[in-house]
């Protein structure tokens, strides 16, 4: 056994009279655990305030290496983020301005980026996000889920570090599905549109929920998992088809050159329409005056014309046709296409109205028999070339 005067902190060399915890092969002393703690607050505390070191700037200049186009709403996503984050910051001094929450509504026809701007920002900040679909839930005590599911999300993929995810965001998808069925007040209710707007409305806003771990719905004893919901960014998306009409009645009752059956012109009025939204259309839409006032910031995203859908399957980081040259090259197969090709998937997406989904449906009906042909093959290389010719041959809707 050692005599105490050889007992020396294990990390300083300070002997046995300020030594704090001893264990079986190492000391520490009290200086040295205040050391430690320094540092180790010092790294949470950088960890935490991670996002709060970029600027409006910052945030759109990565939007656009993932996504094509929509600057405008690009531009009222970025200072919405950067808003809410600086909010977070100040509220943590105790400042005595209480500044309000910018949760975000974004509105744009399907395939246009929605769900993937709020990807490319959670992953930008390194924060807790989660998608949920609003069409799965319902007023609390009818078959679905309760509103409080969302957040169970969330706390799963912050691996239920509660700390972490109250500064998570929540992409709750196609919220236009939630709108009220009609103005007029009915007696029956409407529990999976404006039901869920009057619940959600308390968590948009913030306040401490008590959240069922796994989901579901809660029933008495359950244990449950409190959250604040005050600073959570909440991101809602829909398409809201049908509200360029509403947009256009609102501005003029005699609109001329609107509803052309000419795509391009089709696409550049919805365009020129959507712009000019306000929050009485989205009212007018089936949304609740409450649940507007809660989303502050309203980004619409542009239908995609000819030429951002030729970057998007291009050109992009992320464009479609390198995915699947991606995939090939795992396989040893080097893929090239005619022009003439190329043109005929972005026609066709256009006639598909699906935006980026459409591009991709055709691509997928493309690549199968290659994939299922040269991926079985033994043949260590193989160089295809794509021309018309193959797609009138494996494409029967050409």
């Amino acid at each position: 056994m050692k005599n105490n005067l050889e007992i020396k902190c294990s990390f300083c060399g300070i002997n046995n009279d300020n030594i704090f915890l001893s264990g079986l092969s190492a000391n520490i002393c009290k200086k040295c655990i205040i050391q430690c703690y320094s540092i180790l607050d010092a790294e949470n505390t950088t960890k935490n305030h991670y996002y709060y070191n970029f600027k409006p700037l910052d945030i759109k200049d990565h939007l656009d290496k993932w996504v094509v186009g929509q600057d405008s709403a690009k531009k009222i996503i970025s200072v919405a983020i950067y808003n809410h984050y600086k909010r977070i910051l100040y509220n943590e001094k105790n400042t005595n301005v209480k500044i309000d929450k910018s949760n975000v509504i974004i509105i744009g026809p399907t395939g246009t980026g929605k769900t993937l701007i709020a990807k490319t920002i959670a992953k930008f900040l390194q924060i807790p996000f989660c998608i949920c679909d609003a069409t799965t839930l319902t007023e609390a005590g009818y078959v679905g889920d309760d509103v409080e599911s969302i957040l169970s999300r969330l706390l799963y993929v912050s691996k239920y570090d509660v700390k972490n995810a109250e500064k998570g965001i929540i992409y709750i998808d196609e919220i236009d599905k939630i709108a009220r069925k009609c103005q007029n007040t009915s007696i029956t209710r409407d529990v999976s549109g404006e039901g869920v707007q009057q619940a959600l409305l308390k968590i948009l806003e913030g306040t401490i929920v008590n959240v069922p771990p796994k989901g579901g719905r809660k029933h008495p004893n359950q244990e449950t998992i409190s959250l604040n919901t005050n600073n959570i960014l909440f991101i809602c998306g829909g398409s809201f088809e049908g509200i360029d009409k509403i947009i256009s009645n609102r501005i003029s009752k005699n609109h001329i050159g609107y509803g052309i059956d000419n795509k391009s012109n089709n696409i550049y009025n919805y365009n020129n329409l959507v712009k000019n939204i306000i929050p009485d259309d989205l009212r007018s839409f089936g949304l609740i005056p409450e649940l507007i006032g809660r989303l502050p910031f309203i980004a619409v995203l542009n239908s995609l014309s000819k030429e951002l859908l030729e970057n998007i399957l291009i050109n992009s980081n992320n464009s479609i046709i390198k995915q699947y040259q991606s995939i090939l090259e795992y396989d040893d197969i080097n893929i090239s296409f005619d022009r003439e090709v190329l043109k005929y998937i972005i026609n066709k997406s256009l006639d598909y109205n699906l935006g980026v989904r459409g591009l991709k449906s055709i691509c997928d009906n493309i690549f199968i028999d290659i994939i299922f042909k040269y991926s079985s093959s033994n043949t260590k290389k193989n160089n295809i070339h794509i021309d018309m010719t193959y797609i009138k041959e494996h494409i029967t809707s050409v």
